[in-house]
């Protein structure tokens, strides 16, 4: 056995015996307490690159270390497997969407195991799988039938390079987070799932422990506003115009009205002399973002209809215009303009020349005068006839009460947050269950006969053209209900709908029954900790949290939320300190890195270059201070120690004080996912034993202690190298299923503490103190230092204030 550390030779033989005797995998009749942990599966894209690295190994860490801490821990890994790349792989390569994602599978199968993560395999799923797909389908029946999912013609977000619908979420300031097209909003009929059930429960985040960032990214989304939905008379139009205000206080200062250019009732609205205006500026804001038309920075446009609504507390005539700062998707597409109290109503009305008219008066702002600004908040309000002198704090509820009372609208609670839309005009997904028969509608497909498998041998074409519309043989089939010829539906699923559930998966993978067992549901869920990325905030980690609530509504799982306890790892960066990319240059490769260096140096390095939850640039160069390390570790267990037994000792005492305070400081960053400070201190802890160990004879039971201590504490950072070392100290397999060392709070505690020493205030030296030193014990030893002696000179100190344990300051 060499005596020398060559991770290429330990590693893959500690790896093939971990999976030989299924180390990692959960067993469910397992009577220790569960720890459910998971770390975002990735998509098959061909290689696992840094950022895979830097997500999973200090993951699998915290999972290691909960084992050792007693738990049975189920830690999964699988393959997010559907998507838009493989699609477009298959039509640039000429290559079928499986074998392109199959291969990229097996490829990144094995670089997962190269990393010596504790991942049960037994457990693994493949979305594109139909053992996989077909359960994905059943939960879109089960949401059919609860009336959560539904079809209907809806402004749409329809990106052009991937000929496909998007949802909200996955449009990034105006263009697709795929491949960067500008984004198109086109009326289109999609399937939903009517996630705005739950709107009011997603803002609820009681009893998990998730970034308070990613809380507040979900609160916004939803967007949540109280207020009134009012009705107005159109002239010339039989049907009412609903607006949605967050101010029905402000109805009397409403000097025009605004529809988005998307609002059905544009064209009823609009005069025959106005027509071909307003046809135009509609065409224009089609073309536009969102992000765009919401800008506060570029100049407000609009036409006018030609059309008045009529305000239905004081009959006056208001102008009906559209404008494309406001949106269909919010409220009711349309606004009561208030240009005294709303900023870009007010920009508005200055365009256009529209009337300005205050409806409070304002301690602030003279309203006898043209206003040069919106105000938000008044005194009374004024200009609202027999509302006049209601106090500004009491407006809102009686004017919301008035519009009740007189049957003119009602009181309302609005969410920014829209349906999901799930269908995907695409091959590479799993088909949406339905049937189109001209008899009897959308019909379901029988669960008897999932999954809808994708056809074989379809033709891409290089529009992007999803292949389903023209599979002909496939598309055409009976309906389930009157047997009439009917056609299946070509959409398929959003991919995020595949990742909603699939943490429900992991508990009963292989189960072709049912999704899963309820009573292993039961057992295993919640996930206890996730982590993964935040920038999944507004699509997965919220869509996920919907699925999850769903279930639970139709008896499928127990508790409000998926998983308790949430940690979002920041971005590794390149060596230059931008993100990794070919076209940069600055890519580092894993599997370079692991040749070189092994894995365990590799998994080291990314925990050590920083908070795990900020990221950062990543260089290889810091990587010959990590293998230093490795082998330093490596020496203090193989090199011969001279030992005696000398428990009295204080080189004793101080040894064993540092290992205790070591396992203590290192369970707390562990804890806390404080990864780079854990390693720092196994550094000092390592270079402290050198030093024990080079100034002659170690007790022997103190350096048993602390070497054994240190290869558990190293254990989940570094698997190989702990498990190779605690085998050649000739103790029992594994060292993964060791308890966690405990420490002995008294042991830690240290003799001395360094105490700063201030005159006036300024700080002047530092001293070694006992710990439990009295205070003139404390004065006596700061008066004594030279540099305070020179700072106090001649002159009679006045006060000595003592903070026990941390400080001195002598007042002169």
């Amino acid at each position: 056995m060499s005596d020398r550390y060559d991770p290429h030779t330990i590693e893959p033989r500690w790896r093939e015996r971990w999976e030989a005797d299924r180390l990692y995998h959960a067993p469910d009749d397992d009577p220790r307490p569960k720890w459910y942990a998971l770390t975002m599966f990735p998509y098959p894209s061909g290689d696992l690159h840094t950022g895979h690295w830097y997500a999973m190994a200090p993951s699998d860490a915290a999972a290691r270390y909960r084992r050792m801490r007693g738990y049975n821990v189920m830690f999964p890994m699988g393959f997010d497997s559907f998507g838009l790349p493989a699609e477009n792989a298959a039509i640039k390569r000429g290559v079928d969407p499986r074998a392109w994602t199959y291969g990229n599978i097996e490829q990144m199968r094995s670089q997962l195991r190269m990393m010596g993560a504790g991942f049960d395999w037994d457990r693994e799923i493949v979305t594109s799988d139909p053992s996989y797909y077909k359960w994905s389908q059943w939960w879109f029946l089960k949401l059919w039938e609860q009336g959560l999912a539904y079809r209907d013609e809806a402004l749409a977000n329809w990106c052009p390079g991937c000929n496909t619908v998007l949802a909200n979420e996955q449009v990034l300031d105006g263009r697709c987070e795929r491949c960067d097209s500008v984004v198109e909003r086109q009326f289109l009929t999609q399937w939903f799932f009517r996630i705005t059930e739950y709107a009011e429960e997603l803002l609820n985040f009681d009893g998990i422990d998730w970034p308070e960032r990613i809380k507040t990214m979900q609160t916004n989304w939803i967007g949540r506003s109280e207020g009134a939905t009012i009705s107005f008379e159109v002239e010339g139009v039989d049907e009412d115009l609903p607006v949605f205000t967050t101010r029905p206080d402000t109805i009397f200062g409403a000097t025009f009205m605004v529809l988005a250019p998307e609002h059905r009732l544009v064209q009823r609205v609009t005069t025959p002399e106005h027509r071909e205006e307003v046809e135009a500026y509609c065409t224009q804001a089609s073309h536009q973002t969102e992000i765009e038309r919401m800008s506060t920075e570029r100049e407000k446009t609009g036409v006018f209809t030609g059309g008045y609504a009529i305000n239905p507390f004081n009959g006056e005539r208001i102008p009906i215009w559209i404008a494309d700062y406001v949106l269909v998707t919010y409220g009711t597409g349309a606004i009561m303009a208030v240009p005294a109290h709303d900023e870009r109503d007010f920009e508005f009305a200055q365009q256009f020349g529209l009337p300005i008219i205050p409806v409070f008066d304002s301690d602030e702002v003279d309203t006898s005068k043209p206003l040069e600004a919106a105000f938000i908040e008044g005194r009374v309000m004024i200009n609202s006839g027999e509302f006049d002198g209601t106090p500004f704090e009491q407006a809102k509820a009686r004017l919301t009460k008035a519009v009740e009372e007189r049957g003119l609208g009602e009181r309302t609670v609005s969410y920014r947050l829209r349906d999901w839309i799930i269908s995907r005009q695409r091959f590479w997904g799993a088909p949406i269950p339905m049937i189109h028969c001209d008899t009897c509608g959308a019909v379901p497909v029988p669960e008897s006969q999932l999954p809808v498998l994708l056809p074989e041998n379809v033709t891409f074409q290089s529009s992007g053209k999803s292949p389903l519309t023209e599979a002909e043989e496939w598309v055409s089939v009976q309906c389930p209900q009157c047997e009439s010829p009917a056609r299946r539906e070509t959409d398929t699923l959003d991919t995020f709908m595949c990742s909603s559930w699939y943490q429900m998966r992991f508990v009963d993978s292989q189960n072709d029954e049912a999704p899963f067992d309820p009573e292993l549901g039961r057992k295993w869920l919640p996930v206890d900790q996730y982590t993964g990325g935040a920038e999944h905030a507004v699509m997965h980690l919220l869509y996920t949290r919907f699925f999850w609530k769903a279930a639970r509504d139709m008896g499928k799982v127990e508790g409000p939320e998926p998983m308790l306890r949430l940690f979002n790892q920041g971005v590794i960066l390149g060596p230059d300190g931008n993100r990794m990319s070919k076209s940069r240059g600055n890519v580092v490769a894993p599997d370079d890195q692991v040749r070189e260096h092994g894995a365990d140096a590799f998994r080291c390095q990314l925990m050590f270059i920083g908070p795990w939850d900020q990221g950062g640039p990543y260089n290889p160069t810091g990587m010959a201070g990590i293998v230093r390390w490795l082998n330093r570790i490596w020496s203090l267990i193989v090199d011969p120690v001279e030992t005696a037994s000398m428990p009295g000792e204080p080189s004793t005492r101080d040894l064993r004080r540092l290992t205790h305070k070591t396992i203590r400081e290192v369970t707390q960053d562990i804890e806390s996912f404080r990864f780079n400070t854990l390693i720092a201190r196994l550094m000092e802890f390592t270079t402290a034993m050198q030093k024990a160990r080079d100034a002659g004879p170690v007790d022997d039971a103190a350096w048993t202690e602390a070497r054994d201590s240190l290869l558990l504490l190293v254990a989940p950072l570094a698997p190989h190298i702990s498990e190779e070392l605690w085998a050649r100290r000739g103790n029992s397999y594994s060292i993964h299923q060791q308890p966690w060392p405990e420490f002995d709070e008294e042991l830690a505690r240290d003799d001395e503490v360094e105490i700063v020493v201030q005159v006036n205030g300024k700080v002047r030296d530092r001293m070694m103190l006992a710990v439990d030193a009295e205070e003139g014990q404390a004065k006596e030893a700061a008066l004594a230092l030279e540099k305070v002696g020179a700072s106090v000179g001649q002159k009679t100190p006045r006060k000595v204030i003592y903070v026990p344990g941390k400080l001195v300051n002598i007042v002169v």
